[in-house]
């Protein structure tokens, strides 16, 4: 089998981290794995296997024709079956399907804000997928979205999974005290609620000064990163809550760490919580998404209601104040993880179902 997977870019984020885990765990397992990204390289690159055959489409506009024949050169070239097109990259494998009709597009959708998805409308996506043989949904309210609204009859739910990098990345130190740093993975963005974040950092510093917040993920420059940044100051947390941006070392600085946590208002199935309890860390998240998939119970970490101040600060508290309890869950989270979401079972079944729409077609 060869399979290629297509996506936007490389910047971090849980789409592109899953195109390359797709892309690096194949390579392995079949004749020929590719990546491509569409619009833009970035920190990810970093990540990619030299096994994998990469190319960096360099697509100027939505519609760039001499992008839509550098994709079939390489699809041609490398006698590609599958096109794994991640997210809105969809497109332009619909576009080079229409010049190869032969070509198998599998869309994999990684739709983040799953609490509301009657609003969600898409034409183009709708129209794109009549050229779709499968889709594959990272939760099951959005398999149940595909299913009543796309045009598409092979939709599956496979849950996302982790990889151990053997990328050889530099580190840094984070601020603040060993033994004393909470860490949150998730760009800023507004279903990513760190306002809740900050309100709970101020409640922890009365009890707790020594304790600190540390934030990863991309800084879109914004109206909402700014009023972070704001909220900061005001509170006078500028010595407790700490900003790093985009990394490409995320497991090396959970490891700096002993509290993890994730405030969303809206999830699929986070990478984030996944790497959270591959590093062995005990972790305090909403109940959004499918995160009660990763944490089902109060034995693997603490599950809060979306929003609630109190909540968050008093699971962080019996955190911080009970070691037995944060090395626990701790040890109980990546247990769990490590059973359910490591790439073996996922890529077995995943290569399964891909056969099965192979004899469909034939």
């Amino acid at each position: 089998m060869r399979i290629v997977q297509i996506i936007d870019s490389l910047e971090v984020g849980g789409a592109e981290r899953m195109a390359i885990n797709y892309a690096n765990s194949l390579a392995k397992k079949i004749e020929f794995s590719g990546l491509i990204s569409t619009r833009n390289e970035g920190l990810l690159l970093e990540h990619v296997d030299e096994k994998v055959t990469y190319l960096f489409l360099k697509k100027k506009s939505a519609i760039d024709l001499s992008a839509v024949f550098r994709l079939r050169n390489y699809l041609k070239k490398n006698k590609v079956d599958f096109i794994h097109a991640h997210s809105s990259s969809c497109f332009i494998a619909v576009l080079v399907k229409i010049t190869m009709p032969g070509i198998k597009i599998i869309w994999h959708d990684h739709y983040g804000i799953s609490q509301n998805l009657s609003v969600r409308k898409n034409l183009i996506l709708k129209l794109s997928s009549f050229f779709f043989l499968g889709i594959i949904s990272v939760n099951e309210a959005l398999k149940k979205w595909a299913q009543n609204y796309l045009n598409c009859s092979n939709i599956i739910y496979f849950p996302n999974f982790i990889i151990e990098s053997t990328a050889s990345l530099s580190t840094f130190k984070l601020e603040g005290k060993d033994g004393q740093r909470i860490i949150c993975v998730a760009n800023l963005r507004p279903q990513k609620n760190h306002e809740l974040l900050i309100n709970g950092a101020k409640e922890i510093h009365k009890k707790f000064p020594e304790w600190t917040f540390h934030l990863i993920g991309k800084d879109f420059n914004d109206s909402y990163s700014a009023n972070l940044l704001e909220m900061v100051k005001e509170k006078e947390l500028s010595e407790n809550v700490f900003f790093y941006g985009a990394v490409n070392n995320v497991k090396q600085l959970l490891k700096q760490s002993e509290i993890a946590v994730l405030t969303s208002l809206s999830e699929g199935l986070p990478l984030a919580v996944l790497e959270y309890g591959l590093a062995n860390l005990a972790v305090v998240a909403t109940n959004v998404g499918e995160i009660s998939k990763v944490v089902p119970s109060s034995k693997e970490g603490l599950i809060i209601d979306s929003n609630s101040l109190s909540q968050f600060v008093n699971s962080v508290q019996i955190l911080i104040e009970n070691q037995h309890i944060r090395k626990s869950l701790a040890n109980q989270l990546n247990f769990y993880v490590n059973e359910n979401f490591g790439e073996k079972s996922i890529l077995k079944d995943y290569l399964t179902w891909l056969k099965s729409l192979n004899a469909i077609t034939k």
